[in-house]
């Protein structure tokens, strides 16, 4: 095995140089970052989609690790905000039950 191989076919600056078939194209969670910035938190989905929108190109060029960590990348902020979104909407739930309760039982 050639010594700049780290034994999955990348060499160590990241780009494949296996024989045979380049590894499959990750999953970009494009979709997962736009419901995120329509629905959940809007800062955190636009750094998802900036994420998500680089898989392709990547991938395209060969660099198939900073594919795969852009898509990962994506994921995890997308994710983030969807958490962010839901904790969110939970306390602001939780504080309209409240103060609206307060507010009607003083008529």
């Amino acid at each position: 095995m050639d010594n700049n191989m780290n034994g999955q076919g990348y060499q160590n600056d990241g780009q494949y140089r296996g024989q045979g078939i380049p590894p499959m194209k990750p999953n970009s969670n494009l979709i997962l970052a736009i419901f995120t910035t329509i629905c959940c938190c809007l800062p955190l989905g636009i750094v998802g989609i900036v994420y998500a929108t680089k898989v392709d190109s990547l991938y395209n060029t060969g660099q198939y690790m900073a594919a795969q960590q852009a898509a990962n990348d994506a994921k995890k902020w997308s994710l983030i905000g969807i958490a962010i979104g839901a904790i969110g909407s939970i306390i602001y739930g939780i504080l309209v039950s409240i103060y609206g309760f307060a507010m009607f039982s003083q008529m």
